[in-house]
């Protein structure tokens, strides 16, 4: 890997700090609501549908 598209030890510890705030909001939210989120293909169309009730799919054939 090239020297300028190496990760610094700064940027992977904030990477890594953002992926545990994430996970610990994810947490969170997942018992605040009861279930589990969503994950891949499935958090997609439930993403889609809740900005406006129509599927990604139905949104593409308009």
């Amino acid at each position: 890997m090239n020297d300028e598209r190496k990760s610094s030890k700064a940027g992977e510890r904030a990477a890594e700090g953002l992926r545990q705030a994430a996970s610990k909001d994810e947490a969170k939210n997942e018992s605040k609501m009861g279930h589990d989120l969503a994950k891949g293909a499935d958090r997609f169309e439930e993403r889609s549908k809740s900005s406006d009730g129509k599927s990604a799919g139905e949104k593409q054939k308009d």
